[in-house]
């Protein structure tokens, strides 16, 4: 039977059956030579004189290291307007890795009950205007479209400490209190996080309890390859006059031209310049 890992502790899998049932689980025994099975992971699993065991681990479609979990459909970057202030900066080294991970970000901008000045609603419009899905919410304003953001998704919850993850999760689906505790504490710690990761059903889906891009880690991607991961700059690419361009200093540059015409913000631009040195400069050390 076709099942889903929702939590591995120690040695024994939490299953999530395709006919509805949660059971527990061991490895078989020429699995534990092979790949080692994350949360999320699609497995097929037998039953064996009231044992269930783990026989096979389906290939993955995307992977995260940092939170270990397979087959995460969509990042959700958590956003306040303030307290603590909206970050461009940040929203896009987040969605820069979540996008280079083969992952849907969608950014969700929360507290907007609080008022918006002028510059993060500027900085919001862009987002809204651009290739990544964007949705407002506030204590008195839920977009409609955040109801089935969930649904039938594996998903991974992001951004600043304090942006109202676990509020979100509440809103979502209020019945999930007690669990929506236990998902913020283990969102809260950081690195320190829990020991094992575990995938909680919520709102028709399923959400990783352990906070997803801990660290802005850019060691594993490529000078060459960042620009792939900038939703914005996907209509430009391979119309540039060199092929090895890198949208920097180079002439003829499509990317750079956009730019000054206003069809990519200027703002994305400079975020992608600040990783993309950084990615440079540890190119150099080496």
């Amino acid at each position: 039977m076709k099942a889903r890992i929702t939590k591995i502790i120690s040695k024994t899998y939490t299953l999530y059956l395709e006919d509805g049932r949660m059971v527990e689980a061991q490895l078989a025994g020429r699995l534990r030579l092979q790949v080692r099975p994350v949360a999320g992971d699609e497995v097929e699993a037998e039953e064996y004189s009231g044992q269930w065991v783990v026989e096979k681990v389906l290939p993955r479609r995307t992977y995260l290291v940092r939170p270990a979990c397979a087959n995460v459909d969509q990042a959700l970057i958590v956003m306040s307007v303030k307290d603590p202030d909206f970050s461009v900066t940040l929203i896009d080294r987040l969605s820069f890795l979540i996008v280079h991970a083969g992952i849907e970000p969608v950014l969700i901008v929360t507290k907007c009950d609080l008022g918006i000045n002028a510059e993060t609603e500027a900085r919001i419009r862009e987002y809204e205007n651009g290739p990544m899905k964007v949705i407002r919410s506030g204590k008195d304003y839920l977009d409609p479209r955040l109801a089935g953001i969930l649904k039938g998704k594996i998903s991974v919850l992001t951004g600043q400490s304090g942006a109202g993850k676990s509020s979100l999760l509440n809103h979502l689906e209020p019945s999930f209190h007690l669990a929506t505790q236990e998902i913020s504490k283990a969102l809260g710690r950081g690195r320190h996080t829990t020991r094992h990761n575990e995938l909680h059903q919520v709102a028709g889906g399923l959400v990783a309890d352990t906070p997803g891009f801990s660290s802005l880690d850019f060691s594993h991607i490529e000078k060459e390859e960042l620009a792939e991961d900038v939703l914005e700059f996907r209509p430009y690419l391979g119309k540039c006059r060199f092929n090895d361009c890198v949208h920097q200093n180079e002439p003829g540059c499509a990317v750079k031209k956009a730019v000054e015409e206003g069809k990519i913000p200027a703002v994305r631009y400079e975020s992608y310049l600040e990783v993309l040195k950084m990615i440079q400069m540890r190119k150099q050390q080496y």
